[in-house]
């Protein structure tokens, strides 16, 4: 296969995305940006491409773990690292962080922690800290764990909500399965930081479960 710098300037990506604009290019070509090199046997645009082939998406190519990537002949911890950091410059773009932003529902939370959370490999639990008029006024991480759960302590949680003199708490966390569905752990961890936050004066309004694409309230799924 012939090198990018064998192909005609039209065709090689870094002359399209300075002739046409980074948004004129398909999806190979960004990933071929990325990669920066090839190998002996493949240019960046065909590694691209074999990302792609393996992968089925470049959702995917870009949400893969690190040990992922580089389990991909040709893909090392250099190459690996670029497209993490990328993918993580895309996630937190696109989350809100207007200071006066009011979160009045669960769609309001979702919109702020699921840009963030999207493509997390391991379950973790946020907590979105609020003022007396649903302002959010912080975003904390209280436990990252593994694929199947997070240990969570109320103390953890609330620790960050009583510094930061926080009114009120949303919980979310993510499911790396894509269901949404809460477990028996969710529900009854909804149901201690509920108890613990009305001992501290610290309302816990909502734990929302984040799944691909989906989302379930525990709130207004009645497991109150």
């Amino acid at each position: 296969m012939p090198g990018i710098r064998e192909l005609p300037a039209v065709e090689r990506p870094r002359e399209r995305l300075v002739r046409f604009g980074a948004d004129r290019l398909e999806n190979r070509d960004l990933l071929a940006l990325l990669l920066g090199t090839g190998t002996r046997e493949l240019s960046a645009l065909g590694l691209a491409d074999r990302l792609l082939a393996l992968f089925g998406s470049f959702d995917r190519v870009l949400g893969a773990s690190i040990e992922e990537l580089t389990a991909v002949p040709g893909v090392g911890i250099a190459k690996a690292a670029q497209i993490k950091a990328a993918y993580e410059i895309g996630r937190r773009l696109q989350a809100p962080s207007r200071p006066d932003l009011v979160i009045r529902s669960a769609y309001d939370a979702v919109a702020v922690a699921a840009p963030r959370m999207r493509g997390l490999e391991r379950e973790e639990v946020w907590a979105l800290l609020l003022d007396v008029k649903n302002r959010l006024i912080g975003v904390h991480v209280v436990s990252v764990g593994h694929l199947s759960g997070a240990p969570v302590h109320p103390r953890e949680l609330f620790k960050e909500a009583v510094r930061r003199s926080a009114f009120a708490v949303i919980v979310v966390h993510n499911h790396p399965s894509g269901d949404a569905t809460p477990s028996a752990d969710d529900i009854a961890l909804t149901r201690r930081l509920r108890d613990a936050g009305e001992l501290l004066g610290i309302a816990l309004l909502d734990h929302i479960v984040l799944g691909d694409g989906t989302f379930t309230s525990l709130k207004e799924s009645g497991y109150w």
